[in-house]
């Protein structure tokens, strides 16, 4: 039976539209850094090159190599983590050139650096890019965390993060870092702005 991550880990990639409190485990990616506007082109290719990277582990089976462990999934969501320049920080208003982002890919459990070897040598042979150089895989803990669906354009992500910062003043946490997650459940070349779904996050602590 193919694993779903929206069926079996719905907490953490289907959450309502109201923020939420959640405990998120370590988990394991391909992460790729840049700054800038993410409309541009260069947004784009950097996250051309992180699914391929992703589909490469995918279709090992396909290629002849089953790594120890491995199971039937569909690929994970894309996800970001964003924060903006010191410049950027000081403007009254949001300049997307002074942003400054890591996205990346989870990668399933049975992944090791042997089987994270074999991608980057499938896709250096396949679809060579300078920017795979720049590919890191890495395990990441978000633990103790605030999220919510947003559902609508990316610009209206502010009304959401508003409400995230109310649920979280209202128990008393607080959040722990300003660098805070997207987790892209939708294809944004084909769902039109006002019905793109995307978990916002927030690191939190008790007060």
């Amino acid at each position: 039976m193919k694993y779903e991550w929206k069926k079996q880990e719905k907490d953490l990639y289907l959450p309502e539209e109201k923020p939420v409190l959640v405990t998120v485990p370590k988990q394991k990616f391909f992460m790729l850094s840049g700054q800038g506007n993410p409309n541009g082109e260069d947004f784009a290719e950097r996250v051309g090159v992180l699914y391929s990277l992703a589909y490469a582990v995918r279709m090992m089976p396909k290629q002849g190599y089953t790594p120890e462990g491995y199971f039937e999934y569909t690929v994970y969501p894309l996800e970001g983590l964003w924060d903006l320049t010191e410049k950027g920080r000081k403007l009254e208003t949001l300049n997307k050139d002074e942003l400054v982002y890591t996205i990346m890919i989870r990668q399933p459990d049975f992944v090791t650096e042997d089987v994270v070897k074999r991608a980057f040598e499938h896709v250096r042979k396949k679809k060579p890019h300078p920017l795979l150089e720049n590919v890191e895989f890495d395990t990441m803990e978000d633990g103790l965390s605030v999220q919510m669906m947003h559902v609508g354009p990316y610009d209206d992500e502010p009304r959401s993060f508003e409400m995230m910062k109310k649920f979280i003043e209202e128990n008393n946490l607080e959040i722990t870092t300003l660098v805070h997650r997207e987790i892209y459940i939708s294809d944004v070349r084909k769902t039109e702005p006002s019905k793109l779904k995307t978990v916002l996050r927030y690191r939190v602590r008790n007060k």
